[in-house]
């Protein structure tokens, strides 16, 4: 009877997995795909470094020769994004407020002015402006991009003795 037994109890195991193996066989699946989406934006930050020209001589080394200074605009902007840079007129332009190359001018604790330009280049031929016309363009790469900016205060202009500033706006349009 022992015997009988112990088939009895290892007939029973192999039905028992005989029923799992048969029941995995039955079993059926179905599938369905999920999309999975993301917007990347285009998107720009932008800093500036300041444009210090230094001491300004009118009557001995600036008296015929201009001064001469860069500062820079870093543009970060999402890889592939258009963008433009524009420099605003600044705090004491002389001239109109839809003029696209103003006339850029310091000013000093006295109201004295100081006249300088902005341009895009080093030879001073390319004027940054406020308008797209006058805008530097820029294609977003994902890291910091600096702009040179070229700062020219011209030769031989009779100031007063004393700090002169001024405060111009960069703009990113992407």
């Amino acid at each position: 009877m022992h015997q009988v037994f112990k088939l009895g109890r290892a007939a029973l195991a192999f039905g028992i997995v005989g029923m799992l193996v048969s029941g995995q066989a039955n079993a059926a699946t179905a599938t369905a795909n999920l999309n999975v989406t993301a917007t990347v934006s285009a998107t720009c930050s932008i800093s500036t470094t300041a444009l210090a020209f230094g001491a300004y001589d009118p009557i001995g080394a600036n008296n015929a020769t201009p001064l001469d200074g860069t500062g820079a605009v870093i543009v970060t902007c999402t890889n592939g994004a258009s963008a433009a840079v524009t420099l605003g007129q600044g705090a004491n332009a002389a001239g109109g407020s839809t003029d696209a190359v103003p006339v850029r001018r310091m000013k000093d604790a006295a109201g004295v002015f100081l006249s300088y330009a902005l341009y895009q280049d080093v030879a001073h031929t390319t004027t940054w402006g406020n308008t797209a016309g006058t805008s530097v363009a820029q294609t977003g790469s994902g890291t910091a991009s600096s702009v040179t900016v070229y700062g020219r205060i011209a030769a031989g202009q009779n100031v007063a003795s004393g700090a002169y500033s001024d405060t111009v706006v960069a703009t990113v349009t992407f």
